[in-house]
């Protein structure tokens, strides 16, 4: 992995924990890693998430690393609402998430 995209991995586990200052709540992860998987790679989304689910263990519900593997290995990407992506979407843009797609190096 270039380390551009490195960095950018780096700035976008910091633009989710600022949209997200108290966790992501469990609710929130199928469309926000479904949202992920748009631009990241699998290995990518996978590597984030494991970054936040250590933050997760702040909110009432937190959620695992196995949790979130289980989310990425099945299916359940694909049942995000349109509200849920929504709600999801205007998170990652309080904390600054890019609107232009991610450099590839």
């Amino acid at each position: 992995m270039g380390e551009t995209r490195s960095n950018f991995l780096t700035r976008a586990v910091e633009w989710l924990r600022a949209g997200y200052p108290a966790g992501v709540p469990r609710q929130d992860y199928v469309a926000l890693l479904g949202l992920l998987r748009r631009k990241l790679t699998e290995d990518e989304v996978r590597k984030i998430a494991r970054d936040l689910a250590g933050v997760s263990q702040r909110t009432a519900d937190p959620i695992t690393t196995e949790d979130i593997e289980g989310m990425i290995n099945g299916a359940v990407l694909q049942d995000a609402s349109p509200e849920d992506v929504v709600r999801v979407s205007a998170h990652l843009a309080a904390g600054g998430w890019p609107l232009a797609d991610p450099p590839t190096e």
